[in-house]
């Protein structure tokens, strides 16, 4: 898997911070918001559970899992997109999410997770990166990772608008497979938005009848 990352990370959250306080009044895509109603479909967290969102921005996906999971984590490398989030939550009074920072490689967690999640946010680490964050992400031992990202089904075309060739790197959809497959999750759907946006669900643990059913 080669390749650097074309940011460092400490510019990828200055980028962020500076956006931070008008990111939730753009207009966002309808390929993003289709990415998001999957990614949160997907997730599905049972009553008792802790879900982990990876890149969480203004909070999006977290807060959205609020109601449906007993504890929501968000993570992000942004303190503007972390404040956003947390105003957000207070607004809202919701007290079982709480926001800090946090990254892929190093997503600040001390308790066990069930489900981890993440929207448009892994595109930003080059393909080595990517498998260095799936392998982390399986050491946590979710029993479900649902990732919705820019990710290409064909060839790159930069003149798309998911992404900005001078500062992103998605990858293919069969880097990403290969690499949730090689950190031992099973991957149990594949959501094709549009050519470059999809929804990947990885399950650590799943039935043979499940099993036999993606053969």
């Amino acid at each position: 898997m080669p390749g650097s990352m074309k940011r460092t990370i400490e510019e990828h959250a200055a980028r962020f911070d500076d956006w931070a306080a008008d990111y939730d009044e753009g207009e966002r895509s309808e390929e993003y918001e289709a990415a998001v109603s999957l990614v949160l479909d997907h997730a599905a967290p049972a009553p008792d559970d802790t879900v982990l969102d990876l890149g969480t921005g203004t909070g999006v996906l977290a807060l959205s899992l609020a109601g449906s999971a007993d504890r929501v984590l968000g993570r992000d490398i942004s303190q503007g997109m972390l404040e956003t989030a947390r105003r957000k939550a207070q607004e809202l009074g919701l007290a079982n999410v709480s926001f800090a920072s946090g990254r892929f490689r190093e997503p600040n967690v001390e308790d066990p997770v069930d489900v981890v999640v993440s929207n448009f946010a892994m595109h930003h680490l080059d393909d080595a990166e990517k498998a260095v964050a799936i392998d982390t992400i399986a050491a946590l031992e979710p029993r479900r990772f649902v990732l919705g990202d820019v990710m290409f089904f064909g060839g790159p075309d930069p003149t798309e608008p998911f992404y900005d060739p001078e500062v992103d790197d998605p990858a293919t959809v069969g880097v990403l497979v290969d690499a949730l497959t090689s950190a031992g999750f099973a991957v149990t759907a594949v959501e094709r938005v549009a050519d470059q946006v999809g929804v990947l669900v990885a399950e650590r643990d799943i039935g043979n009848e499940d099993r036999a059913s993606l053969q």
